[in-house]
């Protein structure tokens, strides 16, 4: 992707899940200029087909010889298919763009969030990793604050949208809803609890040091997308019967002093950021409201009255668009550029 072209061969790994289904409508909604889409699937989805500009395009099954041809691949199909067929597509010409955590801790693999950190992508060596989803719209939100005043500390708890997990957890939120608004029994298979009516303080496997993954990952990703290892970060993730959209309740520490009507003053001046803050109309942002957007969505911004130099956040953005799909389009953009 570094000679310019009118038109790239694109292909989309794990084409017929959530976030493979969003990049793809999010190619087309942006206008990337795909010649050709090759959606690739495990040989489960051999047979589908995914609509691209009106058109009906069979997926085909991922193998080692299908990214001749290629020039760019997003990948949202897992970390173990990423870590085995990243290396084959880089191989083959192509650059990756991968949305797993196979290569976000890789320090020869930039990890990117176009608002924040897009110089980064200067050191891509042909794998570029997409950040974890509730990692993504914490680092916008809080990228003009850190310019401006320095974040010492960040205390987030994130509400995660079952979409996060896939369409199959999507499906059971839906199926055990309507079991119990009818009285009925249900069952538990893509989560270890109940989620519809329920929230899960549980977001991947657990660690021995008694944060779970996802909420370990925010704490790295912050740490490396800001190039700040300086930066404490503390986490707490839940799962909330929630189709999509992730929202999440942000405490943050500066070394300067702001005050609210300053923050929302950078947060408003900032690319890819809507504040919608006036709680005396009721107005603050809400998944219903964000989901299918762009953007990240702060409110409910004031002064951590606890601490000196404290301010709190509620940060919401569509998990499958911001999230995912629609960053791993934005870094592509910005190689084209």
């Amino acid at each position: 992707m570094n000679i310019k072209k009118s038109a790239y061969t694109v292909a989309v790994v794990g084409a017929t899940g959530a976030v493979g289904t969003e990049m793809i409508q999010v190619l087309e909604e942006r206008g990337f200029p795909v010649g050709e889409l090759v959606p690739l699937a495990s040989a489960r989805s051999e047979g589908n087909e995914v609509t691209f500009r009106d058109q009906e395009l069979p997926v085909k099954v991922l193998q080692e010889d299908s990214f001749k041809g290629v020039d760019l691949a997003l990948f949202s199909a897992g970390a173990s298919v990423s870590k085995e067929f990243g290396p084959i597509a880089v191989k083959a010409g192509a650059v990756v763009v991968d949305n797993s955590s196979a290569w976000r801790m890789d320090p020869k693999v930039p990890l990117v969030v176009p608002e924040v950190n897009a110089l980064a992508l200067a050191q891509h060596q042909g794998l570029i990793a997409n950040p974890n989803c509730s990692t993504i719209q914490m680092v916008v939100a809080l990228k003009p604050l850190h310019d401006a005043v320095k974040i010492k500390r960040i205390i987030v708890t994130t509400f995660q949208s079952v979409s996060g997990t896939g369409k199959e957890a999507m499906e059971e939120l839906a199926d055990q809803t309507r079991k119990l608004l009818a009285m009925g029994e249900v069952q538990a298979d893509v989560y270890p609890h109940q989620i519809a009516f329920n929230c899960l303080p549980h977001i991947d496997d657990f660690l021995p040091n008694g944060y779970s993954k996802e909420e370990m990952k925010m704490v790295h990703e912050t740490q490396k997308i800001f190039g700040d290892s300086s930066i404490q970060v503390t986490a707490t993730t839940v799962r909330v019967p929630v189709f999509v959209c992730h929202a999440e309740s942000i405490n943050i520490e500066t070394e300067r002093k702001v005050s609210a009507n300053e923050a929302r003053a950078l947060l408003s001046a900032a690319p890819g950021i809507q504040v919608y803050d006036d709680p005396s109309r009721n107005l603050y942002p809400l998944p219903i409201d964000v989901v299918g957007t762009d953007d990240v969505y702060v409110g409910r911004v004031r002064e951590d009255e606890s601490i000196p130099n404290g301010l709190n956040l509620w940060v919401v953005a569509d998990n499958l668009r911001k999230g995912a799909a629609l960053n791993a389009v934005q870094i592509a953009e910005v190689l084209l550029a």
